[in-house]
């Protein structure tokens, strides 16, 4: 970008600010004793000049918007064109009740429905198993059959609204349920739109909702991939997800190399299976973190695009370019929200939100402030997408296309991201691919060094959280906390029943055999997995019937 003469001329500048400047002023005012560092510890220069990004190339590294490697993002227009989709995350206790959230989002100007599931469903787990006692509709929605998932989304036109699901090990079952639903309403499948997580291998990694090994695990999301590429060409069947591997404790690059490294890991098997790259490559979307770090957030999207082109155009071989777009929803940090002075979480989200907006999201979820206490009630989702419509209609950050490009900061973050982001994809290929280094634990281990070290740092008071370790009151909380139907788990329990009880019980056993059989070869199993769900099987029967093929997962364990 520079001539020898003109970084030259640089250097001899900013040496003599560094003499003139600078160091008269450090003498009379000392900078302050605090940690200079991103939030994932990445030490902070006093100035960045065009010095640090020297060795940048504009068209190479940078380019423009809608161009290779889409660093300023993957549409020419950015938000000039269209607006990212406001997708709150919702959840909770019965259907009944979260199609109930649902509509109140959409009439509050949400454009797009993001499902959670509770511990039970993730699981794979029926309501009324004992290992599940308790834990109904507490961190989501319940469902168990597909009278169930009926119920959550009547009345929404699943053909016009885009719909995502946070299910990972029972995934292919619960979006066969939502198909179902859809199908019986007279929808095709092929008009469906949405997002399924699926993101099996961050599991082992970070959140531990797993159930079966990782090979037959691998190839359910193969199956939902292939399927979709062939049956739903408006789904995107994976979201890697970052998401959870940034709140167990991993640093802003581990999140980007983990997270990119389980998406090139789902590349592999799909191209092992015989699939065409670019048949399936543009349906693989991806699931951020937005944290505290404004900066360091904004310069993980712009590097997660390029390094994400890069290996698909030229690693991978990929023709079309809609293949070497990243694709990716954000949502706030979760773990940065605080039980004390919940308000002060309002501030956190606004910021954290801004620098996904900044970066250049295609989804955003606002967490609530109350989350840290609860799930969220309707006062407090309702400010957290008030949020997002703020920045979308009157802060000017969408007049124009990545506004912080050129930035000698940011540009050399960004440029540091990558360089790190490659260098764990060199190491976890010493270790002998993603799936042998979460086998052995590597990756594991890489989450809770960081997750310790940071905690020792907010332990010590070195890193400050307000309201936590500074600044801290002792004002009762005073907002309002959501209350669920106390009656909901067993309205669900009485649905429970009678599906087992009315359902065809030859057409139900038959279907259990065939998913028993296909599960034992290699087939596809999406169908199988369809005809059981259309038999009314619930979600434990089908996820047990795999237990007894594919076996359990046992954990690795870090010593």
């Amino acid at each position: 970008m520079f001539s020898p003469e003109q970084l030259a001329q640089m250097r001899a500048a900013q040496e003599r600010w560094n003499d003139e400047t600078l160091a008269p002023t450090l003498q009379k005012t000392p900078e302050r004793p605090a940690l200079f560092s991103t939030i994932s510890s990445e030490p902070i220069q006093r100035l960045y000049t065009p010095l640090d990004i020297a060795d940048t190339d504009y068209q190479k590294d940078i380019s423009f918007p809608g161009e290779f490697p889409y660093t300023r993002g993957i549409h020419p227009t950015g938000y000039r064109g269209k607006l990212w989709t406001m997708r709150m995350f919702a959840g909770f206790g019965t259907a009944e009740e979260t199609n109930a959230r649902f509509k109140y989002l959409l009439s509050q100007g949400q454009t797009g429905l993001s499902t959670a599931f509770d511990m039970p469903t993730l699981y794979g787990r029926d309501t009324d198993h004992p290992l599940v006692e308790g834990e109904f509709g507490k961190c989501g929605v319940a469902v168990t059959s597909l009278a169930d998932m009926d119920i959550l989304f009547d009345g929404i036109p699943l053909d016009q609204v885009t719909t995502s699901m946070t299910i990972n090990s029972p995934a292919a079952i619960i979006w066969a349920m939502y198909i179902a639903a859809a199908e019986k309403r007279g929808i095709s499948r092929a008009k469906l739109g949405g997002t399924l997580q699926n993101d099996i291998l961050k599991e082992y990694a970070a959140q531990n909702e797993y159930i079966f090994p990782i090979a037959p695990s691998m190839r359910l999301v193969v199956d939902t991939i292939e399927f979709a590429a062939q049956h739903m060409p408006k789904w995107n069947p994976v979201s890697v997800s970052g998401y959870h591997i940034r709140e167990a404790g991993s640093t802003a690059a581990q999140e980007l190399a983990f997270t990119l490294g389980d998406g090139i890991a789902y590349v592999k098997a799909c191209l092992k299976r015989g699939l065409n790259i670019d048949d399936f490559a543009p349906r693989i979307s991806y699931f951020f973190n937005a944290h505290n770090d404004f900066f360091e957030e904004i310069a993980k999207y712009r590097a997660a695009r390029r390094v994400w082109a890069r290996q698909m155009r030229d690693v991978y071989g990929a023709k079309n370019p809609r293949s070497w777009w990243m694709r990716f929803h954000t949502q706030t940090a979760g773990v940065s929200l605080t039980a004390q002075q919940p308000e002060n979480n309002i501030v956190r989200v606004a910021i954290q939100a801004l620098a996904a907006v900044i970066g250049g999201t295609q989804s955003l979820h606002t967490d609530a402030m109350d989350e840290a206490l609860a799930l969220p009630s309707e006062k407090a989702v309702t400010i957290a997408l008030r949020t997002q419509q703020i920045i979308a209609e009157e802060s000017g950050v969408t007049n124009t296309i990545d506004p912080l490009a050129g930035s000698y900061f940011v540009e050399a973050l960004t440029n540091r991201m990558e360089a790190e982001c490659l260098d764990y994809f060199r190491r976890i290929e010493e270790q002998g691919g993603m799936e042998a280094a979460l086998e052995k634990g590597w990756i594991q281990q890489q989450i809770a060094d960081s997750s310790y070290r940071f905690q020792q740092e907010v332990d010590s008071g070195q890193r400050g959280f307000v309201g936590v370790n500074k600044y801290t009151v002792d004002d009762p909380i005073e907002i309002p906390i959501l209350q669920m139907d106390p009656d909901g788990e067993n309205k669900h329990m009485a649905r429970l029943n009678k599906v087992r009880n009315e359902r065809d019980q030859v057409r139900w056993a038959e279907a259990m055999d065939n998913l028993r059989q296909a599960a034992q070869g290699e087939h596809n199993l999406m169908e199988p997995i369809l005809a059981a769900v259309n038999a009314y099987a619930t979600l434990g029967e089908m996820c047990d019937v795999l237990r007894e093929v594919f076996g359990v997962y046992q954990e690795v364990m870090i010593v």
